[in-house]
């Protein structure tokens, strides 16, 4: 079989054709473009920002589809919505009722050019082709189409802990934080807390009877605030990973430093998670690695304090944390050994509301680490009982 390579020219060489030269003017990217809309709250405006960035490059000759689309009754959302083009949802029976989930593999043979896919920490029904859709997402990605997809920032994963510290809400639909790290641009969809309560008190969120309860609870001001101030730290991280990777691709560099090793000493109790969330936003926040130890002293643990051991390291495995498992009688001696095993620079240590002899005695351990380490900066962090 003879393959064409283009014309021979005047001078002998052989030129492209015009098909080749498309190509190489425009080569056909590895891998889809991850766009996240992201609030901090019910009601922001993430689906409707979305649908209208989709209504906008549809205008433009874009193939735009919807693969999934949340309305919760929304009149506003509904309109724009109905001015694009969907994919059928599947139909999925599960203990006897129906419900709806996105169809992938339509998806995935239609083949657009961008699809929309509303609230990325949703949990698939049981019978999906995968459990969670933000895996269906990275299908997507990998098959290089363009993702349009909303979050609201309470369900990254390493944010669960203080989300239930600000809100005393546990958040059981989560991303993990490398979903995060995939993203190539991220817009805010942000409201005011006051604008936002004004949302919640007209009905324009939730029906009318829901509403008080509502602004009452999750929707109080301390809490959207907080919120607010989380979702405004994940925009930062994204934007300054895209600044760090456009250097790079320019031939400069991103800003270079001392590379951060965030050591974080956890127990056998609930509370190390928080300690473990913090250290992994500091780990982002710096470019830096995580490390968490935990220190066998020889104390017999019960079943519960078994249970929240094991909770413990695999909530820092899910943060890609390195996780530290050693045995000693003399903790302050086990966390300098790990420090200087891991070339930790910064750690975290966590404390419980103590007063009188304990406080005392637990001040002369911090001050014992210091002596020990005088180049290591150490975070002390309150452990305040739960709501």
């Amino acid at each position: 079989m003879v393959r064409a390579v283009g014309a021979v020219n005047n001078e002998g060489l052989v030129s492209k054709t015009s098909d080749e030269w498309l190509r190489e003017v425009s080569p056909e990217k590895a891998t889809g473009t991850f766009k996240l809309f992201l609030g901090y709250a019910p009601g922001v405006g993430k689906t409707y920002s979305m649908l209208s960035e989709a209504i906008r490059r549809a205008s433009r000759g874009e193939d735009v589809v919807i693969g999934v689309v949340e309305t919760h009754g929304r009149k506003g959302v509904a309109e724009l919505a109905a001015k694009l083009d969907r994919i059928p949802l599947r139909q999925l029976d599960f203990r006897g009722t129906p419900f709806e989930e996105m169809d992938l593999d339509a998806i995935l043979a239609r083949k657009p050019g961008v699809v929309l896919v509303d609230e990325l920490a949703h949990t698939n029904i049981e019978g999906s082709k995968h459990h969670k859709r933000f895996e269906d997402v990275m299908e997507l990605l990998e098959a290089r189409i363009d993702i349009l997809s909303t979050m609201n920032v309470q369900h990254i994963e390493s944010l669960g802990p203080t989300v239930l510290q600000i809100t005393g809400v546990q958040i059981r639909e989560t991303v993990p934080d490398w979903v995060m790290q995939r993203v190539d641009e991220i817009h805010l969809a942000d409201l005011t807390p006051q604008a936002l309560q004004q949302r919640m008190s007209r009905g324009d969120i939730y029906p009318v009877e829901r509403a008080e309860r509502a602004l009452a609870h999750f929707f109080k001001p301390a809490n959207l605030i907080a919120l607010r101030e989380l979702a405004l730290r994940q925009v930062t991280q994204v934007v300054d990973r895209s600044l760090d990777t456009y250097l790079k691709k320019e031939g400069g560099q991103a800003a270079q430093g001392v590379l951060e090793r965030i050591g974080v000493c956890i127990h056998a109790k609930p509370g190390a998670q928080y300690l473990i969330a913090r250290g992994s936003r500091m780990a982002q926040g710096l470019g830096g690695d995580l490390y968490v130890l935990y220190m066998d002293l020889g104390k017999e643990l019960d079943s519960d304090q078994w249970k929240n051991l094991e909770e413990n390291l695999r909530f820092a495995e899910s943060l890609s944390a390195h996780v530290v498992r050693a045995s000693g009688s003399n903790l302050i001696e086990g966390i300098r050994e790990f420090i200087r095993e891991h070339h930790i620079t910064q750690v975290i240590l966590g404390r419980s509301v103590r007063s009188g002899w304990r406080w005392f005695q637990y001040l002369a351990s911090i001050q014992g680490l210091l002596r020990a380490c005088p180049t290591v900066d150490v975070h002390i962090v309150t452990l305040e009982p739960r709501r």
